[in-house]
């Protein structure tokens, strides 16, 4: 008996640090100190003596049951990005910047191949978040998965001015609310999506239709990264604030599980009401084929982001030169709503 008759390969995994090699460097800026393949990653925070307070923020998440549908097709290019931007925008709504990203792998037997496209959409997610692949885990887990099963997990490390940090105790009645555009459905919501397109919830359908929309609208359009699109406006609202202590953007919302209604309160103040018209959000059509299934409006507006990946409250003399900056990086923004008294916290207009 030895390990690989056990159900781990350990030159699999040799094989797959070399795949994943290039990748991973491509990910890697100027404070990171080591290489691949060490115990631990080292970087030269020194960088951090430009704060006046910095302060470390730190996110972790998963990809979810939407790893099923890329198991069940055997695509996994994209997967990899939505781990990173799970993360990464977590962190972005406060208005620090990613600098560090770890991933955990774990595999019933270690394909290094397919893992491997898995680290280049991995890469792919941080190289748009500027931030760098560090290291990471994989484990083969036999008998507790199947051989093709894996799942996925990720950690991010970044730092924030902690005078300019975005909570939420800035918001104030009269704010705007704008919502920046999601490419679908991002990593939310598919367990929804495969009770009602998969045959029994876990097996191909037998159309060809739903088969196509599940893997070109659901599998392979990766959540938005937002930080290539933000990260000018942040830099110009840390100006406003620091010389003339101007607030720009008062919250900021990553809109995953529980849609509308579970992540817009966790920033808005007791007494202030997000009132919003959905029908001034585009909706891709996605979000239609879905609710065509029967799922009701409410509902949908409950798990989903509804076109909406990232929500923004600025002050109404941002608003412009928000658009505008936004509109300079490749992204629109809709004006959607506004902050206003009210007991609960978050209306949707029609859905009352």
């Amino acid at each position: 008996m030895d390990y690989k008759t056990a159900g781990v390969d350990t030159h699999a995994g040799q094989r797959f640090v070399k795949l994943i090699g290039d990748s991973v460097k491509s990910t890697r800026q100027p404070h990171v100190m080591s290489g691949l393949g060490g115990f631990a990653a080292m970087s030269d925070v020194s960088f951090l003596k430009d704060y006046k307070q910095p302060v470390l923020l730190t996110t972790t998440d998963g990809v979810g049951t939407k790893l099923h549908l890329a198991t069940l097709f055997d695509r996994h290019e994209t997967v990899g990005i939505d781990l990173v931007a799970m993360c990464v925008n977590d962190l972005l709504v406060t208005g620090a910047k990613p600098l560090l990203f770890l991933d955990y792998m774990a595999v019933g037997r270690l394909n290094p191949e397919k893992m491997a496209i898995v680290v280049q959409g991995i890469a792919e997610g941080c190289r748009q978040a500027r931030c760098s692949l560090v290291g990471g885990e994989t484990a083969e887990h036999p008998d507790l998965l199947e051989d093709a099963e894996y799942d996925l997990a990720g950690f991010c490390v970044g730092v924030g001015e902690k005078a300019s940090m975005i909570d939420g105790t800035r918001v104030q009645e009269g704010d705007v609310i704008l919502a920046l555009p999601s490419s679908g459905i991002h990593s939310n919501g598919v367990s929804l999506v495969r009770k009602l397109f998969l045959k029994n919830g876990t097996e191909l359908p037998d159309s060809s239709a739903d088969c196509e929309f599940l893997v070109n609208e659901i599998l392979l359009k990766p959540t938005t990264i937002y930080e290539p699109y933000l990260r000018a406006v942040l830099d110009q609202g840390q100006q406003a604030l620091a010389t003339n202590n101007e607030t720009w953007i008062s919250g900021m919302i990553h809109v995953t599980g529980g849609g509308f209604f579970e992540n817009i309160p966790r920033i808005v103040p007791e007494g202030l009401t997000a009132e919003i018209d959905p029908d001034k959000i585009p909706l891709p059509p996605v979000f239609t084929t879905i609710a065509n299934r029967g799922v009701a409006r409410r509902e949908m507006y409950s798990v989903y982001n509804m076109g909406a990946g990232m929500i923004v409250f600025a002050r109404p003399v941002a608003v412009g030169e928000i658009q505008k900056t936004l509109k300079g990086n490749g992204m629109d923004a809709a004006v959607c709503g506004l902050i206003k008294r009210g007991a609960d916290k978050v209306r949707l207009l029609g859905l009352e």
